[in-house]
């Protein structure tokens, strides 16, 4: 004696959810992972301008020598200030760009094509945070301690307000340059579990 049960109907339904559940749970982790990108994007951008801006309007001009001769510190002085500016900016301005492509991902999480795009454009705006930003501390430092091999005398004693916004931009600099990094990384763990 034995009853017939057919197994297609019951095996179906029982397989049915769980794909369906693990498929929609892989859609809201990369969903989340999109979200906390355009987050973080914005973060870096705010941190990139303001990093930019802060070099950009920092000068300073001593006030006790006559109106014809004045000792004057400003960000355009120095080769390696004006390209921190500029990199800063250019950064800024690639992270403005990148929120579209951001907004895609949130949309469409499964897509591989911006999150890629993304990876490659957010790598290459870290190398170029990193190399502004070390350039830029290496002559904060030098205007802080100065060097008595090479008799450059530290400024920051006299230029005080110049020297404590090059410190605030290299500061948000490397802010931004590790926002970038986190980028980089969840943007790999997105395109790993593809």
């Amino acid at each position: 004696m034995a009853i017939d049960v057919p197994e297609s109907s019951a095996g179906a339904k029982g397989k049915a959810p769980l794909i369906a559940t693990t498929a929609a749970a892989l859609g809201g982790y990369k969903k989340g992972i999109a979200i906390m990108d355009f987050i973080l994007r914005i973060c870096a951008m705010i941190s990139a301008l303001a990093a930019s801006a802060a070099m950009g309007t920092s000068e300073e001009t001593l006030p006790f020598f006559t109106q014809f001769f004045q000792f004057q510190a400003s960000y355009d002085d120095l080769p390696t200030f004006s390209f921190f500016v500029i990199a800063m900016a250019l950064v800024a301005s690639y992270l403005v760009l990148s929120l579209p492509f951001s907004i895609v991902s949130i949309i469409r999480p499964h897509v591989a094509g911006p999150r890629l795009l993304l990876l490659i454009l957010d790598t290459i705006a870290l190398s170029l945070a990193t190399a502004g930003g070390g350039a830029a501390t290496a002559i904060v430092y030098l205007a802080h301690n100065g060097n008595a091999n090479t008799n450059w005398l530290a400024i920051c004693q006299q230029f005080g307000d110049f020297c404590q916004k090059a410190s605030g931009a290299v500061v948000a600099s490397f802010i931004t340059a590790v926002i970038l990094l986190f980028l980089v990384v969840m943007s790999g763990f997105a395109l790993r579990r593809q």
